[in-house]
């Protein structure tokens, strides 16, 4: 952890995920910011970039959630693979749950085709809730694996402060072209930059409360660590499966948004595995 800063390690836990979160947030802020510079980008490279956001999601799920759960779950005395796949199946059921009543849009789809309950909101609102929805999970995971990290009841040290670091980069990374899948079509349809920025940023104003969040949960309730690191895996693979593939794969850039994913996938992986 030398390339750590020491003010960054002696901050507690919670702010230490409160401030991955915001990297997250800027990230894609800093995505969406893309449309001062140009009104319109190639389908072909969101795609390829929306594939890398999936690979990076599953390769996190895998190194930085699932694998320390086992490990913990296996030190604690408990099933090892229990409680990573109990809080699995929990994780990807609450996104489902609010992905069959949240109002949203996804990207690439007319309005028409809104999921979630029926409402009135513009096609810019859903189609940030879109993404909201799969920042939450984002945050959360960033924040458990913080709170992991300082929890202390992790004797295998696979829950590092530098591993979370790591899955912050990396979350961080895909969130660039989530910031500009919103903000570039928007201003495609005729919206102004700066309305078109606004809608854009917005998606990931949710990952500094996530991350909070998802760190006081495995701080004040220890025993819940095994499952909340299950848990937040379940709720981003959900999204990966459900959204971004298909979404990558929508406008026939099959080819390109699989290496993207093929590329995502490895650069958390080294992430996880040089930084964590």
């Amino acid at each position: 952890m030398d390339y750590l800063p020491t003010w960054f390690l002696e901050l507690g836990p919670v702010w230490q995920a409160l401030l991955a979160g915001t990297l997250c947030w800027i990230t894609t802020a800093i995505g969406a910011g893309v449309v001062f510079l140009k009104k319109e980008v190639s389908i072909k490279f969101l795609d390829s970039m929306l594939g890398f956001a999936a690979g990076v999601m599953i390769a996190a799920s895998i190194w930085s959630l699932i694998e320390p759960s086992m490990e913990m779950s296996e030190s604690l005395g408990l099933v090892k693979w229990m409680p990573a796949t109990l809080g699995f199946i929990l994780g990807a059921f609450c996104i489902r749950l609010a992905d069959a009543y949240v109002p949203h849009l996804h990207l690439g789809l007319p309005k028409d085709q809104a999921e979630g309950v029926k409402t009135k909101w513009r096609r810019a609102t859903l189609l940030v809730m879109a993404i909201t929805l799969h920042n939450i999970p984002e945050g959360l995971a960033v924040g458990v694996l913080f709170g992991a990290a300082a929890s202390g009841i992790d004797p295998t040290g696979t829950a590092t402060v530098a591993g979370a670091v790591a899955l912050a980069i990396g979350i961080s990374l895909q969130n660039l072209p989530e910031g500009m899948a919103v903000s570039m079509p928007l201003r495609g349809e005729g919206v102004s930059r700066g309305l078109s920025f606004n809608y854009g940023q917005l998606s990931g104003l949710v990952n500094p409360p996530s991350a909070v969040i998802g760190a006081l949960a495995v701080i004040f309730i220890q025993p819940i660590l095994p499952y909340a690191l299950g848990f937040a895996a379940g709720a981003m693979i959900f999204v990966v499966v459900e959204e971004l593939i298909p979404t990558s794969q929508r406008h026939g850039n099959t080819d390109i948004a699989t290496l993207g994913t093929v590329i995502g996938f490895c650069v958390m992986m080294v992430l996880d595995v040089t930084l964590g």
